[in-house]
């Protein structure tokens, strides 16, 4: 087991565990002891699922609230605050507070790798290009593979991050 971060009231909960890479691989834990790390294209199809649901603009927008609380470290009071984001969604509340939280601690993970030059940034890009561009899951879940960060970079400061 590894470390915990986050508990919901259905009992299941995230934590942080060793990975392919590191230490902070993200892990979805559910109250029938099913554990697995979320994967982009799982949580893309939900966002445009709710996207469909609520609005892009309102989905996005919440999804950059959370992403400019993202630091280098899991703050508790930051884990409030996305489940506060997430109540607005009423019967959806938990679902979008598991998405929110999951796209939190991977992009607090992609801050914490050794040498990154694009840190949380190439999480934003993946859920611009979904939300915004209207890319599909796969589409925006796989651009990137093979592109350095020198390209990356250029594709986020172009659209403003």
């Amino acid at each position: 087991m590894g470390t915990k971060i986050k508990d919901f009231p259905d009992g299941s909960f995230l934590e942080y565990d060793n990975g392919q890479f590191d230490e902070w691989c993200v892990y979805m834990n559910q109250p029938n002891g099913t554990r697995r790390p979320p994967l982009d294209r799982d949580y893309f199809a939900q966002l445009q699922e709710y996207a469909a649901q609520y609005g892009v603009n309102r989905i996005y927008q919440d999804y950059v609230s959370v992403y400019n609380l993202v630091g280098k470290a899991v703050d508790k009071a930051d884990l409030d605050e996305i489940t506060n984001i997430a109540a607005y969604y009423d019967e959806n509340a938990l679902e979008l507070d598991k998405i929110f939280s999951i796209l939190y601690m991977a992009m607090i993970a992609e801050e914490r790798k050794a040498y990154t030059k694009l840190g949380k940034r190439i999480k934003r890009l993946g859920v611009h290009k979904l939300l915004i561009e209207g890319n599909t899951v796969q589409q925006s879940a796989n651009f990137m593979r093979g592109m350095g960060w020198r390209e990356i970079d250029a594709l986020c400061r172009e659209r403003g991050f």
